[in-house]
């Protein structure tokens, strides 16, 4: 087992920064591929970005790229995904999860991952 608890969320206007963390307890966060996921109102939940184990290896959905940047800190079992040039549409519940068998082309399923974080909310104004 492991726990994820998100941190950071907020309000921000349009073209602001935030940084959510993602603090992990249980079993060892360095097996674990870690992921970023965000939820609207009415929508899906979409994919936002993913590091692997070593954290040498980053992805990110197509509507964060060059915008957001996920790290992590194994010696701190967290993860971080720093958010800049946030726009109205990044407004969203924003999820961690974590996988012990997800492998980089399946990144962006969902399903794929064994924890989830209860997440932390993220408005951007105008």
């Amino acid at each position: 087992q492991v726990q994820l608890v998100e941190s950071g969320g907020g309000l921000v206007q349009a073209g602001g920064s935030l940084r959510l963390s993602c603090a992990a307890s249980g079993r060892t966060f360095s097996g674990f591929l870690m992921g970023w996921f965000r939820q609207a109102p009415g929508k899906e939940r979409e994919f936002v970005a993913a590091i692997s184990r070593s954290g040498g290896s980053t992805f990110y959905g197509d509507s964060v790229k060059g915008r957001f940047t996920i790290s992590r800190d194994n010696a701190k079992n967290t993860v971080y995904l720093q958010m800049n040039s946030l726009k109205l549409e990044d407004t969203a519940d924003y999820y961690c999860a974590a996988s012990l068998t997800v492998r980089s082309t399946g990144v962006q399923v969902a399903s794929l991952y064994d924890y989830w974080g209860q997440g932390t909310q993220v408005t951007v104004s105008s």
